[in-house]
C-alpha cells in the first residue's frame, strides 16, 4: 500500500483521500483513528496494530506535521513487549520512511497523525 501524499490534515494512499488519522495495515487502512488521550499514544489505540502482528515487524509512527503527539515510554516497551519494533518521526518523515520501507518488501504498518 503506497501513501502517494501528505499535506497538513489531509493524506492520499492508494488514490483514496483521508481527512483524519490513520492506521495503514497490510492488508487495509483504519480510518478517522482516534486516541483515547488525544496527543499522546497509548498502547490501547495500537490494539489493531498488534492484532497484525504476525503480518507487521515494524509501526511507523507519525507525530503529526509538528510532532506534537506524544510517544510515551510505557508504549514504546508495550510495542516492544509484543515483538513490534517502531520508528517515531513526524509526519511528513514518517510517510518517507514507511514507502520506502514498503519498496524494500518489509512488513510495515503505519500510524499516522495528519495534523499538529
Amino acid at each position: 500500500m503506497r501513501i502517494e501524499h501528505y499535506d497538513f490534515g489531509h493524506i492520499v494512499i492508494e488514490g483514496q483521500s483521508y481527512g483524519q488519522d490513520v492506521i495503514l495495515l497490510p492488508d487495509r487502512v483504519i480510518s478517522h483513528w482516534w486516541r483515547e488521550q488525544g496527543h499522546s499514544l497509548s498502547p490501547a489505540d495500537l490494539r489493531d496494530v498488534v492484532q497484525a502482528r504476525e503480518q507487521v515487524d515494524t509501526l511507523i509512527v507519525g507525530t503529526g506535521a509538528y510532532g506534537l503527539m506524544a510517544v510515551p515510554q510505557e508504549t514504546r516497551r508495550y510495542l516492544q513487549e509484543q515483538g513490534i519494533q517502531w520508528v517515531v518521526q513526524r509526519t511528513g518523515s514518517a510517510v518517507e520512511e514507511y514507502n520506502r520501507r514498503q519498496e524494500e518488501g518489509q512488513s510495515v504498518a503505519a500510524a499516522l497523525h495528519l495534523t499538529c
